[in-house]
């Protein structure tokens, strides 16, 4: 073949298209089908089974992010609640997933000014400035963005801070604060071409942030500063918390220390190593926070760990390409679900680090590991507690096959005395900088 499609090219193609019955019976099939239902594999199918050897205590009804990217909140929030649940015996619960938005939006925003001022030398057409220009109060965030933003304004329930149209359905509030931090970014750099100083950049930030919260407020609503919590467990035993702090309340109630958990990552690509401690600049959301450490190790660590807190009852935060191999309705992550290369008459040929290295795959999502099913002393397939409300799966749980989970899961949050000592030891460097851009950062570019 030349440089170009000619005539001649297109003839051989449908010439050979044409030679293949399977192809015809494809064409047939999925002009009237969705492709991921004529793919589901017959066998595969009826061996779904959301039943599990090892399974968490105290999990409750599923939670729902609607039309938002707060995947990496949920989980986060939902991990908690676990404990709060298992503390007062409460047979459900959620926390405010609007009053960490509200937080996470006007931290961002800060922390994006901040990095315009940092490189007001940079070209605004440069990658480095498109980067940061592209969505700057994202939803979408990372395991050491979520610790911060905890320990630095706690928690409330949610039934003080609900949810509003625009939390549950933020498109339109991120357009009118992205629009508006462009604004500043402009304005900032124009200031700083003038030989502004720092103090005075800084000044002007302060006004473009009283500006952001002001549109918080009308988007999310106010934070409360104090509340009340009133709540009935299991055995219909009554409570009563007055005069709470959202600080107070996470430190007095929500038994868990997030310190000690750390991000375990498998990105087999060829500019990682393995047993090596990362950061990716320029992500983050409080400036003066925790920055983001991942130790890159292989996928049997991840699972290691992973096990032996589902064992010890404790639910594992996770970051996933959620959209690969998934077929929503059945809540089925499975490699083996499809055959798609029977349907499409073609090979897949990528392996986990290429398709990370060529822009096929991501983390896009969040969750929780909630359970595991050993057979012969190996997982064969994980409990997954999603945040896309009851409908689909398991009244909203997941199942994860042992298979998905070694082509497609990232990253695990670990507590520390799950680890080995060469693990930890990874968290003591000086973690390696990757570009803003790397794929292991794209949770939180959503």
């Amino acid at each position: 073949m030349k440089d170009s499609i000619n005539l001649s090219n297109i003839k051989k193609f449908s010439k050979t298209f044409k030679t293949s019955k399977t192809n015809s019976l494809s064409r047939n099939a999925l002009i009237k089908n969705d492709a991921t239902n004529v793919a589901v594999d017959w066998d595969a199918f009826r061996n779904i089974n959301h039943t599990f050897s090892n399974v968490i205590s105290n999990q409750m009804p599923v939670t729902n992010q609607k039309a938002s990217g707060r995947c990496w909140g949920f989980a986060g929030l939902n991990l908690m609640r676990l404990n709060l649940a298992e503390k007062y015996n409460l047979d459900d619960f959620e926390f405010s997933q609007n009053y960490f938005m509200f937080w996470d939006k006007l931290e961002k925003a800060n922390y994006f000014l901040e990095n315009i001022i940092k490189t007001f030398k940079e070209p605004y057409d440069g990658r480095l400035m498109m980067h940061l220009l592209y969505n700057p109060v994202q939803d979408g965030g990372q395991w050491d963005m979520f610790v911060n933003l905890i320990e630095k304004y706690g928690v409330v329930p949610q039934t003080v801070m609900p949810e509003t149209h625009h939390s549950s359905k933020s498109n339109l509030m991120n357009y009118f604060l992205t629009h508006k931090l462009r604004e500043f970014a402009w304005i900032l750099r124009k200031m700083s071409k003038r030989k502004t100083t720092i103090a005075k950049l800084r000044r002007n930030k302060e006004n473009m942030i009283s500006t952001i919260y002001s549109m918080l407020c009308m988007f999310l609503g106010n934070p409360p500063e104090n509340f009340n919590w009133e709540v009935r467990n299991k055995k219909n035993k009554f409570f009563r918390f007055n005069n709470l702090t959202p600080k107070k309340f996470f430190k007095n109630h929500v038994k868990i220390n997030l310190k000690d958990k750390v991000c375990l990552i498998h990105a087999p690509m060829s500019n990682k190593k393995m047993n090596e401690l990362y950061t990716i600049n320029f992500l983050g959301n409080v400036v003066g926070g925790n920055i983001i450490k991942y130790a890159n190790v292989k996928i049997d660590e991840l699972k290691r760990a992973t096990i032996k807190s589902i064992k010890n009852n404790e639910a594992v935060w996770f970051g996933c390409d959620v959209g690969k191999m998934l077929h929503r309705d059945l809540g089925v992550m499975d490699m083996n679900l499809f055959d798609y290369e029977i349907l499409l008459n073609t090979k897949f040929n990528m392996n986990k680090g290429v398709r990370l290295e060529y822009g096929d795959s991501l983390m896009t999502h969040a969750m929780l590991f909630t359970g595991v099913d050993i057979k012969n002393g190996k997982p064969v397939k994980w409990r997954v507690e999603n945040s896309w409300g009851n409908k689909s799966g398991d009244k909203g749980y997941y199942l994860m096959s042992d298979s998905w989970f070694n082509e497609y899961n990232y990253e695990v949050v670990i507590d520390k005395k799950y680890l080995t000592q060469k693990i930890l030891n990874l968290f003591n460097k000086d973690p390696v900088k990757l570009d803003p851009w790397d794929p292991m950062g794209a949770l939180a570019i959503k």
